[in-house]
């Protein structure tokens, strides 16, 4: 009996731990299924984007927005710009003439902004029209290098390049001043005052730097300016228009300069206003021997104001190598598609109304009769080209 009940207590014994066993194993996690072989001819997810290539900045899809093609000048600044750009790796452009028409360049801007334009350079019509568009603009991520011609109220401009505006404007009036002999006590001087577009936040620069020279010589009584117009908003010639200068500039001989009083000076602030001047001042006989014309003034040293300046009528200009701008304008679209720091060198001089624009400002130099040659001896200009014969024969 008491063998039977040995062997009994083993039996229940060995239960009990084989039951202990299957109660653990049963509690145990499942084995992780092995991870699957890719097929040879399918490789894994994260070795394919090892090999996708990365995006190339310089495919990016460069806009230029330019106001019109009649103006030599701006042809000039695109040309120049696109060939940094060619020359630093870019190779998509686009580029849109609005021929000074509001309207057409807030159509062409959007089309572009639909073809997907990575940066845009915007020479405004007019720097009060464009919020809209550049707001649609940002939307699609497109960064806005405003050229020349601040673009206003809107915060959707990440840089400008342009000259030395407020010194473009200095410098056309202490020509003036310095020609004439003013500060040797010469005078006084009949002087009338041109300014440039309403539309253009650069024509109040020009004409704010040509007061503050201008203005105390009026003041005493050296400079008269018989029309009595030097307001801005009175001497404004609206989009730039030399034959709205020229016909000024008519209605104010008739007006003020019937009696045979000669005017000694014209404070104009752009070459093109300035041709149309001085086609106004001839045709009432001014530049013949005995009457000889006024000191005219201008900027962009045209072609036209050159060989007008080698001639002996327009008296000056101020020198904007568009080179320096459009190398400017380059590295602030290069900067803006690699994501790297602006190369600005104002933060403080130009605010649209809506932020303080991070600027480019370049140099400028005033050119007459003594220096023009320098324009010829920087590359500025080709002697050689037929439009020179007349000078260089």
């Amino acid at each position: 009996m008491k063998r039977k009940d040995k062997e009994m207590k083993k039996l229940f014994a060995l239960l009990m731990v084989a039951g202990l066993i299957l109660s653990l194993a049963a509690c145990a996690p499942a084995a992780e299924p092995a991870a699957a072989e890719p097929a040879a001819d399918e490789p894994a997810a994260e070795e394919a984007a090892a090999e996708e290539p990365a995006e190339d900045p310089y495919e990016a899809l460069i806009g230029f927005a330019m106001p019109t093609h009649s103006d030599e000048s701006w042809l000039k600044h695109k040309t120049y710009m696109q060939g940094y750009l060619e020359e630093m790796g870019y190779k998509n452009f686009d580029e849109q003439w609005a021929e000074d028409v509001v309207a057409d360049q807030v159509s062409q801007i959007e089309n572009m902004v639909t073809k997907g334009v990575d940066v845009l350079v915007v020479a405004a019509v007019d720097g009060n029209a464009l919020s809209d568009v550049l707001a649609k603009a940002a939307e699609q991520g497109t960064k806005v290098v405003a050229y020349d011609r601040l673009i206003m109220n809107t915060p959707h401009v990440d840089a400008y390049v342009t000259g030395d505006n407020f010194g473009v404007g200095e410098k056309e009036a202490q020509y003036i001043v310095d020609k004439l002999g003013v500060e040797d006590g010469n005078g006084p001087f009949n002087i009338e005052i041109f300014a440039g577009s309403m539309d253009d936040n650069n024509s109040f620069f020009f004409y704010d730097g040509a007061m503050s020279v201008l203005q105390p010589y009026i003041d005493d009584g050296t400079f008269i300016v018989k029309s009595g117009q030097t307001a801005v908003e009175k001497v404004a010639i609206q989009q730039w228009d030399a034959a709205v200068a020229q016909s000024r500039m008519d209605n104010l001989l008739t007006a003020y300069y019937a009696d045979g009083t000669l005017v000694d000076a014209i404070l104009s602030p752009y070459d093109g206003l300035s041709i149309g001047i001085i086609s106004s001042l001839k045709n009432v006989g001014y530049g013949a021997e005995d009457q000889p014309l006024p000191i005219v003034t201008g900027q962009d040293a045209e072609v036209a104001t050159v060989i007008s300046i080698v001639k002996g009528e327009q008296a000056q200009t101020v020198w904007k190598d568009f080179r320096e701008s459009a190398k400017g304008g380059a590295a602030l679209v290069d900067a803006l598609v690699q994501g790297t720091e602006l190369p600005t060198n104002d933060i403080d001089t130009y605010n649209n109304g809506v932020k303080q624009v991070p600027s480019f400002l370049y140099p400028v130099k005033s050119v007459d009769i003594d220096n023009y040659m320098e324009l010829f001896d920087t590359g500025f200009y080709n002697k050689d080209d037929d439009m020179w014969a007349d000078i260089f024969d």
